[in-house]
């Protein structure tokens, strides 16, 4: 090999070294952490998205991490809804959810969109398994009735979670398993399964198994700052500042902050919502100094981590 062939392979290479020594200080601090991530949104529906956030879950696992993957499945629900004549509809941003409505969504959630990503994660060894929030009374809910225009409303089997049990879920991460649950609970005499808004099942998971990180993948860049009117997006806001914004939001952005709020308040080291429709978002915003989205903190929190590079919307925040 000639002298010149060398310093030019060394050359190609340096920049793969480079991130890799980007990523040592994130992967000092998330070793043997709990990571739950909430799969939703574009991602669920485009081919090339769900596999690229197998890959980085599988990543996660391998790189010392303990995620935890909590799914709901919209677009799937809508589409077996239609195709058996039933109506969706929405009240104050949740489906309601007759009985007929429930028997579909429990079909989609643990019969189709679980399977689909336990498969795919599985992909790359024997390391996913599947679970509802029904199994193990890992989470249990009373139906859940929300006040618009001061009145109460009734909007079928949606649930308000009461409770969660972690003990199934340790068990499969004590085993380096990866779960994979559905969003999908039980009220404590049994007698009712109820369909729970995943983003909010997401966030009760991560504060009840003392996560590290709590992480939301949407179809969006993050939080805007001032939408519609601008595009650049809030890339670090504490928890009072969260709140102070939360009246304003569009009704999408609520569960999902709220969320965060919940998780972030119950003792999760901080809250993220990301772009699911950027392959690979998952790894840019945990392992790279420039973030992607939108990260909640504790109010007064002193970062003891790596500096985090904030940009403008179109890139990276």
């Amino acid at each position: 090999m000639s002298g010149a062939t060398g310093s030019a392979r060394k050359h190609t290479a340096l920049p793969k070294a480079e991130i890799l020594i980007e990523a040592l200080p994130w992967l000092t601090r998330h070793n043997g952490k709990i990571v739950v991530i909430k799969f939703g949104g574009n991602a669920m529906i485009d081919e090339e998205l769900k596999a690229a956030f197998a890959t980085d879950v599988v990543f996660l696992r391998q790189a010392g991490l303990r995620p935890v993957v909590v799914h709901g499945g919209g677009p799937q629900i809508n589409a077996q809804l239609d195709k058996q004549g039933l109506v969706s509809e929405f009240k104050a941003g949740l489906r309601v959810t007759t009985p007929e409505a429930m028997d579909v969504v429990r079909m989609v959630l643990a019969g189709q969109v679980q399977r689909e990503l336990v498969g795919l994660l599985n992909q790359h060894g024997p390391l996913a398994v599947g679970m509802t929030g029904e199994d193990a009374h890992t989470i249990t809910a009373t139906r859940h009735s929300p006040e618009i225009d001061g009145e109460l409303v009734d909007i079928g089997r949606v649930g308000e979670i009461t409770a969660i049990d972690t003990g199934a879920i340790e068990a499969l991460l004590a085993d380096g398993r990866i779960p994979v649950i559905s969003s999908i609970a039980r009220s404590a005499d049994d007698h009712h399964v109820y369909n729970v808004n995943a983003d909010t099942a997401a966030a009760a998971l991560a504060a009840a198994l003392g996560a590290e990180t709590l992480m939301v993948l949407t179809d969006v860049e993050g939080l805007y700052a001032d939408w519609p009117n601008s595009d650049e997006v809030i890339s670090r806001l504490t928890v009072s500042e969260l709140e102070k914004l939360l009246p304003e939001l569009s009704s999408g952005m609520v569960p999902k902050m709220e969320g965060c709020l919940h998780a972030v308040r119950g003792g999760v080291g901080t809250a993220r919502v990301i772009d699911g429709r950027v392959q690979h978002s998952i790894l840019l915003e945990i392992f790279t100094d420039e973030g992607i989205g939108t990260m909640v903190v504790p109010d007064g929190r002193q970062d003891a981590q790596p500096a985090r590079h904030h940009g403008q919307q179109g890139g990276t925040a």
